[in-house]
């Protein structure tokens, strides 16, 4: 038997799960606490069900019920447990963070320590509501302080995602659809990408986002260790082994994990990963007692799983279950849009770390973070704007204070190639033939993309093509077109050719 009491006068927050039977003694307890929170009371039949089905912030067992305190503790570890022992229990076997009663019940002193947790609870409720707008607001918060209202405009923020690219838009209207659910995700992204921000993300919108995100690299695990990681141990499971331990999908029970890396994992720890989702349920390693969990999974992958589903590599069944709402993330290189923004986000972020006053990004330190290719993605992007955080002097970021500076390596730039350099005659020349030149270089410098080359020069890309038309330079973007064009012209005259004759 179950009994809710939740129509209460002067209930705050959060609830009360009560362990018992509903005798005489006890429900007079069940009603005083009813009037701090919700108050459940089930039988220790049911003890195990409510503690997985319901995130209690208190959690009272009688003395007769008293190893189920150890099960409260590695699935609601957050709660405060409180025993009701008689003057003759036996008072061993207790961790130092179980709260001790006397039965029968002192019902003042139990709706004092009550109200004491609920208010604890309601506190890290605010806290991680707190930290989740922080995180949304961070992107824009940090770049007001160094895009201009204009700049601000064209830009889209979302949990801390910055973008301005059609490819992270659509990336971003995917995030929008699955906003208030627990939805299985898989996100696809080569390294660097940003799988663990989108993640964030996905868990900062979910119905999970009051509990905990907990995130793992498995292929930064040893095998051996993957499952006593995951899912957690019992005392003499292997060696070393001196305590039991919940794992980390016990830290996110109530919240979210995202499992980085999933291509990497084993044959068995696919079966553990299988089990999870379809039963809810995770074993410890060295236990034969399975525990119910509700954790919203995401996962993440470098790695192609269509084909290691056909290299039998990876459970079939398994990627079905993960790739319910699959999200492909571009490379940094496929979005340059991205580039000056990301950027400038990252060298805010870096120089108020430091303590430093954020510098501008000078055009010709630009130009060469927007040639440059991008290999590592988006955390090399990071990593070069904290390294030229700290060699930065005078206020201004130049290319000098660029590793890819020195290392001449600009995609589309060859090294020592002169794209950059205008050579005046010694006999001078007209303005219009410098303007020409450099309108034509730009280009090249901005592989022939019309919208970079505007940025990099400061102008509209409006302003930049029609320039382009009067100086009468030829775009490479649209020859393929023309060429088509051309094409399809000789190939419908020669089948006429062939028809007449």
């Amino acid at each position: 038997m179950t009994v809710s009491l939740e129509n209460g006068g002067s209930r705050g927050g959060g609830s009360i799960l009560i362990v018992g039977a509903a005798t005489e003694e006890i429900l007079p307890v069940v009603q005083a606490l009813e009037s701090l929170a919700v108050t459940t009371l089930v039988p220790p039949a049911e003890a195990l069900a409510a503690l997985s089905r319901l995130d209690a912030d208190v959690v009272v067992v009688e003395e007769q019920d008293r190893e189920l305190l150890a099960e409260a503790a590695v699935l609601r570890p957050a709660s405060v447990r409180i025993l009701l022992r008689s003057a003759d229990g036996a008072a061993d076997g207790l961790d130092a963070e179980t709260v001790v009663l006397p039965r029968p019940p002192d019902v003042p002193a139990l709706q004092a320590v009550c109200a004491v947790a609920l208010r604890a609870a309601n506190a890290r409720r605010v806290a991680c509501d707190l930290e989740s707008e922080n995180q949304r607001l961070r992107g824009v918060g940090l770049e007001a302080a160094s895009f201009s209202p204009e700049e601000l405009g064209e830009l889209d923020c979302y949990e801390g995602i910055l973008t301005q690219s059609s490819a992270m838009r659509r990336v971003l209207a995917l995030l929008r659809k699955i906003e208030g659910t627990d939805t299985t995700a898989l996100i696809h992204g080569e390294t660097g990408t940003g799988k663990e921000l989108v993640a964030h993300a996905i868990h900062a919108r979910s119905k999970s986002r009051r509990g905990r995100f907990v995130a793992v690299n498995l292929g930064a695990i040893s095998d051996h260790l993957r499952e006593s990681e995951l899912f957690g141990h019992v005392r003499g499971a292997f060696t070393g082994a001196t305590e039991n331990r919940g794992g980390l999908f016990v830290e996110a029970n109530g919240g979210c994990i995202f499992l980085d890396e999933v291509g990497d994992a084993s044959p068995g720890l696919q079966v553990a990963l299988l089990r999870v989702l379809e039963e809810g349920t995770i074993t410890p390693v060295g236990s034969d007692r399975p525990r119910r969990v509700e954790v919203h999974v995401i996962s993440g992958t470098n790695r192609n799983l269509d084909e290691l589903v056909r290299q039998g590599l990876f459970r079939r069944d398994l990627y079905y279950r993960l790739n319910v709402f699959p999200i492909e993330l571009p490379p940094l290189r496929h979005r340059p849009e991205d580039i000056f923004p990301l950027a400038k986000q990252f060298l805010v972020q870096a120089s108020l770390a430091m303590g430093k006053k954020p510098p501008d990004i000078a055009r010709d330190a630009r130009a060469v973070l927007e040639a440059y290719h991008w290999e590592g993605n988006v955390r090399e992007l990071r990593n070069v704007m904290e390294r030229a955080a700290i060699l930065c002097k005078g206020g201004v970021v130049v290319a000098a204070d660029l590793p890819l500076a020195a290392d001449h390596d600009l995609g589309s730039v060859p090294a020592g190639d002169s794209a950059s350099t205008i050579v005046i005659p010694p006999g001078g020349a007209k303005l219009n033939q410098l303007e020409r030149e450099i309108f034509q270089k730009t280009l090249a410098l901005a592989g022939h993309n019309q919208s970079r080359a505007a940025r990099i020069l400061g102008l509209r890309e409006s302003t930049f093509r029609f320039r382009l038309q009067k100086l009468g330079i030829a775009s490479r973007r649209s020859l393929p077109f023309r060429l088509g064009r051309v094409a399809m012209f000789l190939i419908t005259a020669l089948a006429e050719l062939v028809l007449s004759s």
